[in-house]
Parts: C-alpha cells; sequence; structure tokens
C-alpha cells in the first residue's frame, strides 16, 4: 500500500464513524442541550468556566494529544506498520473514542468532578481513594518526565526556548481580547496568530541559552502558577491557540503526503518481540497509548474540559471528534516514518529519537507541496516546535489534573469546613499545588524519573481501563446495553494487566526492585478496585446517595 491509501482510508473510517457511532453513544447517554451544565450552573470564573466549542475543542486536543500520537506509533513500528495501523484505527474508533466522550458526559453530569468521583457514587469512597491515589500518582510521573524532555528540548534548541516563552504573553493577550475586551473569536485569532508567528521570528533571532539544570527550576515554577491561575488567562487561549500549531503540522503534513504519493518502505509485519519494548501483546497496546486509547484523556475529560463544556452535544465533536483527530495525527506519523527505508529509520531512531524522526518525515511532505515553498530545514523546525509546545501543554496541565485529584482525594476524608467555617489547608488550590510540584520535583531532579517510563506507560493504559470501569457501573446504573463500554474495559484490563505482569518479572530477575515493586502495587490497586466493581456488577448496584447531593442526570 502508499502512503496516500493509508491516509485516505483512516480519513473515511474516521468520517464514518463520528457520523454513525459517534451519534450512537449521543444516543446511549440521552445527550440534551437543555441539561444546563456545570460550567454555568457553578460557574466561579477561575475553573468552571464556559468555553465555545472551537476554543474548547482546541485546549482537549492540545493537552490530550501532547507527543504521545507522534512518539508510540513511530516506536512500535518496528513491529511493522500493519499491527500499529489496524490498532491505530480500530482503538480510536471503538475504544479510545468511546473512552473520551463517556468520560465527558459522565463527569457533566456529576458536578463536571473527575472520574474518581463517578467511582465514588457507584462504587465507594474506598474505590474512589484507590483511584486518585492510583491517578496522582501516575500524573506526577507525568511531570516529572516532562518536566526533563521539556528542559532538555530548551536547553538544546533555544529558538524553542524563546518562541514557548512569547507565546504563552501572546496567550494571555488573546484571552484579554476574548473574555474582556469582547472581541469576536474571528478577529481575535487572526491577531493570535500572528502573534504566534512573530514569536517563531523573534525565537530564531533571539534565542534563549540556559543550561538543562536551570530549565527545569524554570517549568517546576511555572507549572505552579499555570495550575493555579484561573483558565482563561492562559490555559484556554494558550490550548487554543496551540491547536492551530498541530492542526498546521497535521494539514501540512496529509496534504504533503497526496503531493509525495509515499512508498510504504517498512514491512507490514517484522517481528513478534521488540528489545526494549516487549512481545507484540500486550506491548503493542501500551506503546501506542495516544492515538488508539490513554487513561490521561480521561483525567482531561473530566478534569478540565469537563468544566468548561457549554452544552452537552459539544462532547461529541470535543471527545469524540477529539480523539479520532488525534487518531489521524497518530496515522500521519506511521506513514512518516514508514516512508523510509527500514535502515534509515533505525539510524534516526536509535541516534535522534522518535520525534526526530516524525519531523524529517514531515518536512519532506511539507517541502512535496509547491505553492508552500518550505525547506527541509524549515519544515523540520516547524514541526519540532510543535511537538515541543505540545510537551508543554501536557506538563500543565497534568500539574493542574493533580491538583483536583489531591484536592477530591481529602474531599471526603476530613470536614471541609473547620469551626472558624476557613476551609482545610488540604482543599486549598495553592497547598495543593505546591505538594504536587514538589512531589514532581523530587522524581524530577533524583536521576531515576526517565527510566520508570515503562512502568509509566502501563500506568496511563491501566488509567484507561479503570475509568471504562467506572464507566461501565455508571452505564449499569443508567439501565442501558453496557456493552459499549463493558467490551473495550475488559480488554484493556487483560492489555494492562499482563504488560504490569512482565514488567514486575523483568525488573525482579534484573535486581531492579523498586520498579518491581511499583509495579506490583500498580497492579493490586486496579485488581483491588476491579474486584469491588464486579460485586456490585453481579450482586446488584450500591445504595446510592440522595440524587440532589451529587446533582446527577439521568
Amino acid at each position: 500500500m502508499s502512503g496516500i491509501e493509508l491516509v485516505g482510508l483512516s480519513i473515511i473510517l474516521y468520517i464514518i464513524s463520528y457520523r454513525f457511532y459517534g451519534n450512537y453513544l449521543v444516543k446511549k447517554f440521552n445527550v440534551n442541550d437543555n441539561n444546563i451544565t456545570p460550567s454555568h450552573t457553578l460557574y466561579d470564573g477561575v475553573d468552571y468556566v464556559p468555553a465555545k466549542a472551537p476554543v474548547l475543542l482546541g485546549h482537549h486536543f492540545a493537552s490530550i494529544a501532547g507527543a504521545g500520537p507522534i512518539v508510540g506509533p513511530i516506536i512500535a513500528a518496528g513491529f511493522g506498520w500493519f499491527p500499529v495501523y489496524l490498532w491505530i484505527i480500530l482503538g480510536a474508533i471503538f475504544i479510545g473514542g468511546v473512552h473520551d466522550f463517556s468520560s465527558i458526559i459522565a463527569s457533566v453530569r456529576h458536578k463536571s468532578k473527575s472520574i474518581g468521583f463517578v467511582i465514588e457514587t457507584y462504587i465507594g469512597i474506598g474505590g474512589k481513594r484507590l483511584f486518585l491515589l492510583f491517578a496522582w500518582a501516575t500524573l506526577v510521573l507525568v511531570i516529572a518526565v516532562f518536566t526533563i524532555i521539556v528542559a532538555d528540548t530548551f536547553a538544546n534548541i533555544p529558538t524553542v526556548a524563546t518562541s514557548s516563552m512569547l507565546f504563552m504573553i501572546s496567550a494571555i493577550i488573546f484571552g484579554l481580547m476574548v473574555y474582556r475586551l469582547k472581541l469576536k473569536l474571528t478577529f481575535a485569532t487572526l491577531i493570535g496568530l500572528a502573534l504566534i508567528a512573530l514569536s517563531i521570528y523573534f525565537g530564531i533571532i533571539y534565542p534563549i541559552k540556559l543550561d538543562k539544570f536551570l530549565w527545569q527550576f524554570i517549568l517546576l515554577g511555572y507549572v505552579f502558577v499555570a495550575s493555579v491561575t484561573p483558565v482563561w488567562i492562559l490555559l484556554q487561549p494558550r490550548d487554543y491557540l496551540n491547536s492551530f500549531l498541530l492542526y498546521a503540522v497535521l494539514g501540512g503534513g496529509l496534504v504533503g503526503v497526496f503531493f509525495t504519493n509515499p512508498s510504504i518502505n517498512l514491512p507490514a509485519f517484522s517481528t513478534f518481540s521488540l528489545e526494549k519494548v516487549g512481545f507484540l501483546f500486550p506491548a503493542l497496546f501500551v506503546t501506542v497509548a495516544c492515538g488508539a486509547i490513554s487513561g490521561f484523556h480521561s483525567l482531561v475529560g473530566s478534569g478540565t474540559t469537563a468544566k468548561q463544556l457549554n452544552k452537552e452535544s459539544d462532547a461529541k465533536i470535543v471527545g469524540y471528534g477529539g480523539m479520532l483527530i488525534e487518531g489521524l495525527l497518530a496515522v500521519l506519523s506511521l506513514v512518516a516514518v514508514a516512508s523510509m527505508v527500514n535502515e534509515e529509520f533505525i539510524d534516526i531512531l536509535k541516534s535522534k529519537g522518535a520525534v526526530a524522526a516524525f519531523s524529517i518525515g514531515v518536512a519532506k511532505f511539507l517541502n512535496s507541496i509547491p505553492f508552500l515553498g518550505i525547506s527541509i530545514q524549515a519544515g523540520q523546525t516547524f514541526s519540532a516546535l510543535a511537538v515541543s509546545a505540545f510537551a508543554l501543554t501536557s506538563l500543565d496541565t497534568a500539574t493542574r489534573l493533580a491538583r483536583y485529584m489531591f484536592q477530591e482525594f481529602f474531599e471526603m476524608s476530613i470536614q471541609r469546613e473547620n469551626d472558624n467555617g476557613q476551609r482545610s489547608i488540604l482543599h486549598n488550590r495553592f497547598f495543593s499545588t505546591a505538594v504536587t510540584v514538589s512531589a514532581g520535583a523530587t522524581l524530577t531532579f533524583s536521576g531515576h524519573s526517565m527510566s520508570i517510563w515503562p512502568v509509566f506507560g502501563s500506568a496511563n493504559q491501566l488509567l484507561a481501563a479503570l475509568a471504562l470501569l467506572a464507566l461501565t457501573v455508571y452505564v449499569t446504573h443508567l439501565k442501558v446495553n453496557r456493552l459499549f463500554v463493558m467490551i473495550p474495559m475488559l480488554f484493556m484490563f487483560s492489555v494492562t494487566l499482563t504488560a504490569l505482569g512482565m514488567l514486575i518479572y523483568s525488573n525482579f530477575v534484573s535486581n531492579n526492585f523498586v520498579l518491581s515493586f511499583i509495579s506490583s502495587l500498580l497492579f493490586i490497586l486496579a485488581v483491588m478496585l476491579g474486584l469491588k466493581a464486579y460485586q456490585l456488577l453481579v450482586n446488584g448496584k450500591r445504595e446510592l446517595k440522595s440524587l440532589s447531593e451529587y446533582e446527577m442526570i439521568k
């Protein structure tokens, strides 16, 4: 097959799926715009702020994408392009899209609280604590790993550092134009895009050259501020404008595919086992996370996205549509490297990494478009800038989500107000953020965070399995057919528990007892929560508190 055939087929399948399977999900949850969303009923100007669908799609897409749909498919391409392509297509349509859309709807109907709150409602406080502890620990790993990745990028490519800093200022200006000056979104967007171009231009002229260690300190300070700042100031406008960078790379790359008509030079299937990756099952389904399904998406959907959903029907384009767009980006990443000869691909992957392989492949596609006149070097630089921008987006989004997890963990265990009528410090967003960032900083400066990456990959997918578990119990309560969430849940549990089992053994025999212990702990937490849910599904649903307390919409 050629690159055009792979890309064209994926576009057709995703459009059909959005039209028909997306509507099927809408009917399953009885989506109704007459149900007023918490962004209006709980509006606070900080976290609960309604956003227009294009703005929210930009935030959601920018937050869930990151470097995941680029790095994962490229690493897994060592198995051959066919199993990776098949997993991206089927995973995004029937598992990832269901996971993302359902997480948003379930959250919106529970005060836009996290999936942990949904677990508490239907499984109990013990289940919630298990999930929130699991999720918070995973997000701390995200903070540490992405801090190192972004710091490395800024230190090695100073132009990206300057452009990113200027871009933050541009985003604040855009937010003020939309939310304070009340300019029309189209006009403000044009100004915002012009500011992005200027940020890239001045970044090239005036690169900021600092060492990696100093950048790590700066980034940790930045994510603290970003986590406590009202979403309309930075999060919403930054992610909305950020999405245009990714749209440009995605759109330009796809158009370039049709001009280049690249042949697929990697084998359709090459091996059942990759060194440092593992066996095809379960390694493929853990390595290719974003682009097919990712537990991080449920945290974003039920963490920040649900708090900004203007109306219920927006969940289809934001949740299900956002997942399909990410799947398309994963397909582009796969085609970008599959068009290389096998020796070239292996050499670039080992010497420069997955992001470089993606940037080189997309640069060739952009260079083939005659009316753009983009050189290979310029295309590679622009692609790398876009990936770095989204890695930074994932970093501060993860920090805000971890703050939510921390606050919710203590919500039911202590009284919200003391005798003086003051909220507990454990619910204070500054304190909870400080604890979270401190934990991430400890891992960042320990020198061991990158060695935990394989465990993090499994933990991320296990988050998806746990979210699908919560959604299965919720859908069961709604008294509708639950197979559309239960089958993906069972599959993801089989994948992640198998992967963790292998990690427990491999780390133990290599005397890496810390990683073996962490893997064992994650395995036990997942099994405990699964058993709690299984008892409810078999023996009947738990007696819920009053509907008025949870403000649920059936």
